[in-house]
């Protein structure tokens, strides 16, 4: 039998250069993920070698110096290397969510100006919607922009940026009431801000700070930060796509896209517990016989197993639907559910299989058991999925009364 979570119809180029990933993979993110993720420390070797490959570039067009490649085989690549470690897949996810939105949005200077300096990882991206007091309500953002002749001026307070410290280009999304009525839906009067910074913390340009890393239980490595504007002044070309009142659909769109790269974290870290669970299930020996002979944690497996291949097909179709053209929302949705939530059930499973040794921080289990919760809430938790989805299939399964 073939390993898990194969996928048909790549091409030449896709399967060479997930064979890349996934060597690159194996021998310079296993074998130091766990030691690294310890110390919380920031994987700059393993960084190093991503920009390299190209990695950076993967989805930007050729004509910016990128691969041009689809977002299926970016999501491939990321659940390989969520296999190795999620936080490694964590730091380039938020930097293609603004390449992204960048190629489909910004105007043809801001293509120019930041598309290639992107694709060789010289910049490298982070993008921050959610605040301290919002959550998933989008349309309850206070971040305000307030037009001031030829700039900005930006003050608010942003929460969850990952890859707040390490990037020098985030995109911003606050309230910019100028040029839209009074009583203007809130999602219609909302605008995206390039911002531009050195990488850091403390004051990085004045007016903005990005105050030292928050301390989480999981996904270390990476850094999660708040952004605070006090001031901070942006020339009006920095607007994403030079108009005010796009940015909730921007950032919507980049979501998307947000939410099969979880998915596809999803996948690689279920992988990988599968595997440390089917690896250690063969070596651990009760009762006269390996563990893996007990018709218990045969079931497991196989539940395992199965969930691992489900969640890879509603993936991939996924980036399969966006790369398309097509509106892909109901499919990332759904992807990104099921997706994150059979990688808990996997990442449980496989601890249970590991019994005691589980627990200790020796055994790579233990790191994916306090990883895997982050995925039910990233890029929109499991209710925030299931009303998209909900909302969906009213549409298209409308009743004709």
């Amino acid at each position: 039998m073939a390993r898990l979570a194969q996928t048909a119809g790549l091409t030449d180029i896709q399967q060479e250069i997930l064979s890349t990933v996934r060597d690159f993979v194996d021998k310079e993110i296993i074998p130091v993920a766990t030691e690294l993720e310890h110390r919380d420390e920031y994987p700059q070797q393993i960084v190093d070698g991503l920009k390299e490959l190209g990695l950076f570039g993967l989805m930007i067009p050729e004509e910016y110096g990128g691969l041009g490649e689809s977002l299926l085989t970016y999501a491939l690549c990321v659940e390989e290397i969520a296999r190795g470690w999620m936080s490694v897949s964590g730091i380039i996810n938020t930097h293609f969510i603004v390449a992204y939105m960048l190629k489909q949005h910004g105007t043809q200077e801001q293509k120019d100006h930041f598309l290639p300096r992107m694709a060789a990882g010289d910049i490298r991206g982070a993008f921050s919607m959610s605040e301290p007091a919002l959550g998933s309500d989008v349309s309850a953002i206070t971040s305000k922009a307030v037009k001031d002749g030829d700039e900005y001026v930006l003050n608010g307070q942003k929460m969850w940026l990952t890859n707040g410290g390490t990037s020098s280009l985030v995109a911003v999304l606050v309230r910019s009431d100028e040029g839209h009525p009074e009583g203007t839906a809130p999602h219609k009067s909302m605008t995206t801000f390039l911002v531009e910074k050195e990488p850091g913390f403390g004051e990085v340009r004045p007016g903005l700070t990005i105050p030292g890393k928050i301390d989480k239980m999981g996904y270390k490595g990476v850094d999660t930060t708040e952004l605070i504007m006090d001031g901070l002044r942006i020339p009006a070309n920095r607007v994403l796509g030079g108009e005010t009142g796009r940015g909730f659909y921007q950032m919507m769109d980049g979501v998307e896209v947000g939410r099969v790269n979880v998915a596809a974290r999803g996948c690689g870290v279920a992988q990988r517990a599968f595997e440390l669970g089917v690896q250690y299930a063969q070596q651990r020996h009760t009762f006269g016989k390996p563990i893996a002979q007990h018709q218990a944690i045969q079931f497991k497996l196989a539940e395992m197993a199965t969930k691992v291949e489900a969640a890879h097909a509603m993936m991939v179709n996924a980036a399969r639907k966006k790369d398309s053209g097509e509106r892909n929302d109901l499919e990332a949705g759904m992807a990104k559910y099921l997706a994150s939530e059979y990688c808990k059930e996997v990442v449980e499973d496989a601890f249970r299989i590991h019994g005691g040794y589980g627990f200790s921080k020796e055994y790579e289990i233990e790191r994916l058991y306090r990883e895997a919760p982050m995925l039910l809430i990233g890029e929109g938790t499991a209710e925030i999925q299931k009303m998209i989805i909900g909302r969906r299939l009213l549409e298209e399964y409308r009743f004709q009364g």
